[in-house]
């Protein structure tokens, strides 16, 4: 028996192009998805002020605090977008593997430090002062990254249990188990539902899935009544009284004030006195209660079109290595935006997930930012693969007519 983790790198010249129409469609999808992410980061800083003025002024007795970081990350998050967009997205391909390992590794060391106690409580961030970072964020990135690769690499073996779909699940689940026992079970959940949507777009037998998610399924229940604040989550959820069922009621009453069109820029009564983390988890609700049904309409209707745009650019890429990042970024991101909004809803238990580009935050804007650059990287370079095939048509009709 051998596993095949993908220890050789792939040559980039090895990828099969995909045939496909023009890049008209990718490009404007390119152009559009900047426009979506562009609303959402000024959405952010100007919903992250407005629910956290207070707050900042009781922690750091300066109101603009949140402003200002939100602001710096949201301005960092650009230029990433950019720097990224005009590279050549198979550089990530090439170090896929070493992004993968560095994320494992950080992890465990995360797991160490708390086993030492020079953490304590939930271990997730690593780093030192301002330079920190939480090591899913990176997990979740590398897994696409990497599981990519092995997909395109493997697509000829991709359906054989044990040169393609074991290497790929027991990297998937090493991740999984070090996010979950942070803990961070909602983080380690998602990513794991991202892991399995990549191996089964490609290829992996559906009965290898099925397989493994029977006896997965129960052992993720029994891990989530294990801890008490997971069980008081569910308890709120389903109507139980508690610590959390007020903050579900008063993210309720939050979109409830908000009617059709809000009571306006920095008028939410939730944000101070009632609502817990309302410029992080519970930015949804601020959205509703300022902006009214409207406002929170906009911001799924922008999610959709992000979406939209993501699966077009997927649609189109030059390369099945293209094809499954693009889709991989594109379900990441709007899978974490749907449960968020789902939590401050209340159809969906309090989780702890923020919305992408908009809740307060650093890092995650940060590395969805790489990911948004991975996206426009893989529209233009369609665009410049069909300049090159052009060219070279064109030189082969000259050389012909010669």
């Amino acid at each position: 028996m051998k596993f095949d983790f993908g220890i050789d790198d792939a040559p980039v010249e090895a990828m099969e192009l995909l045939p496909g129409q023009s890049g008209r469609w990718e490009t404007v999808a390119g152009k559009l998805l900047l426009f979506i992410v562009v609303l959402l980061m000024c959405i952010g800083i100007v919903v992250v002020y407005s629910s956290g003025a207070g707050w900042a002024e009781k922690k750091f007795a300066d109101p603009q605090y949140f402003l200002w970081r939100q602001l710096t990350f949201a301005v960092l998050g650009l230029v990433v977008i950019f720097a990224v967009g005009h590279i050549d997205y198979h550089i990530f391909m090439k170090v896929s593997k070493l992004l993968l390992f560095l994320s494992i590794g950080a992890l465990g060391m995360l797991l160490l430090l708390k086993l030492v106690g020079v953490i304590h409580g939930a271990a997730r961030w690593l780093g030192f002062g301002p330079l920190k970072f939480q090591a899913s964020d990176l997990a979740k990135y590398a897994i696409i990254l990497h599981f990519s690769r092995l997909i395109a690499d493997k697509r000829t073996r991709i359906k054989d249990l044990h040169t393609g779909y074991y290497p790929m699940l027991i990297l998937l689940m090493t991740v999984v188990i070090l996010v979950a026992l942070e803990p961070n079970f909602s983080t380690s959940s998602l990513i794991a539902f991202i892991g399995f949507m990549l191996m089964f777009i490609g290829g992996v037998r559906i009965k290898y899935l099925l397989v493994t998610a029977l006896p997965l399924i129960p052992i993720a229940a029994a891990f989530a009544i294990a801890a008490p604040y997971r069980v008081a989550r569910l308890l709120a959820f389903s109507g139980g009284e508690n610590e959390l069922s007020y903050q579900v009621r008063q993210a309720l009453i939050g979109l409830g004030n908000g009617g059709l069109f809000g009571l306006g820029i920095g008028a939410s009564k939730q944000r101070e006195l009632y609502l817990p983390l309302s410029y992080n988890d519970f930015v949804f609700v601020i959205i509703g209660e300022e902006y009214g049904f409207i406002g929170a309409l906009v911001v799924l209707l922008l999610f959709a079109g992000l979406f939209a745009c993501g699966i077009i650019i997927a649609k189109h890429a030059p390369d099945l290595y293209g094809r499954y990042v693009a889709t991989g970024v594109t379900f990441a991101i709007v899978l974490f935006a749907f449960i968020n909004i789902a939590v401050a809803c209340h159809l969906l238990p309090t989780t702890g997930v923020a919305l992408p580009f908009i809740s307060y935050g650093g890092t995650a804007l940060l590395f969805n930012s790489l990911g948004i650059g991975m996206l426009v990287s893989i529209s233009r370079y369609r665009k410049k693969a069909e300049i090159v095939q052009r060219a070279e048509a064109l030189l082969d009709s000259k050389g012909g007519a010669s």
